[in-house]
């Protein structure tokens, strides 16, 4: 698969007083919350009639690993700006990376992270193909 990424999707996320510990900085497990945030905005932004790709559908996307790399704490309050970005599509499953930035300096990235979406069929819980709609949006991957 290629290195290469396409940025799909940016979402602003206000913290909330719930989102701090006891250090007083945003926990480690809300930021992939921040990530599931932006995930489903672009989700949804993708349907034509405001819906979502889960729910009804009979396929859709499963997560299936995440990670982050924590650079710099977040204090509340603060306003955040989550970049999503897409890579190279497998037969079945493509990865995602993040970018947790400060929405009023963007030069202040306080997390990274990555996630691999796979693509099932509901009803037997197997993978199928990505959707080609989906695919076409990520950046071809590199031939073998």
């Amino acid at each position: 698969m290629s290195n290469e990424r396409t940025l799909l999707w940016e979402e602003e996320i206000k913290t909330r007083w719930g989102d701090m510990d006891s250090l007083g900085h945003v926990n480690n497990a809300v930021y992939l919350s921040y990530f599931e945030q932006a995930r489903t905005g672009w989700f949804d932004s993708l349907r034509k009639d405001g819906g979502s790709v889960t729910g009804a559908d009979p396929n859709g996307p499963v997560l299936v690993h995440t990670s982050c790399t924590y650079l710099r704490p977040v204090h509340h309050p603060a306003r955040l700006l989550v970049r999503l970005y897409g890579e190279g599509p497998g037969r079945s499953s493509f990865g995602t990376s993040y970018e947790v930035r400060d929405a009023d300096d963007p030069e202040i990235l306080y997390t990274t992270g990555d996630a691999k979406i796979v693509w099932i069929d509901f009803q037997s819980n197997r993978p199928i193909p990505v959707p080609e709609g989906i695919r076409a949006l990520l950046p071809r991957a590199e031939a073998a």
